[in-house]
């Protein structure tokens, strides 16, 4: 005896098979079929509400509408933002080196002096 004896009741019906769709788009000349479907899409762009933007570097840029030029200057100002901090990084790093040599010299000189005057002091003695 089945566990269910509802069992055509709970058993999904097969789906029927598709239709092949028409392929009657795809009669292009062999120079827009490549431009169509070829690997080399391009950047993706989209339009919404009169503003262009294209997908570059991971990255949304606005392309036309009202800011796009001032996007593209945010971002040339951006780079050159992160391109002077880490400049600015570098030349504090050298900075506290040379900080650190100074520290280094001034400390040497010191005790060379100081041994200097013992020196002349115990020579003077004699």
């Amino acid at each position: 005896m089945p566990l269910f004896p509802f069992g055509d009741k709970f058993s999904p019906k097969k789906t029927p098979p598709r239709r092949a769709q028409s392929l009657s788009n795809l009669h292009l000349d062999a120079e827009k079929s490549r431009e169509e479907f070829g690997p080399d899409v391009g950047p993706v762009k989209l339009k919404l509400g009169g503003q262009e933007v294209a997908f570059e570097n991971g990255m949304w840029i606005q392309e036309s509408g009202p800011n796009a030029a001032s996007h593209k200057e945010v971002m040339k100002l951006r780079k050159d933002n992160q391109n002077l901090t880490e400049e600015n990084n570098l030349l504090k790093l050298k900075i506290d080196l040379l900080l650190d040599i100074l520290a280094e010299t001034a400390a040497t000189s010191n005790y060379y002096e100081k041994e200097l005057k013992q020196l002349k002091a115990t020579g003077k003695k004699r």
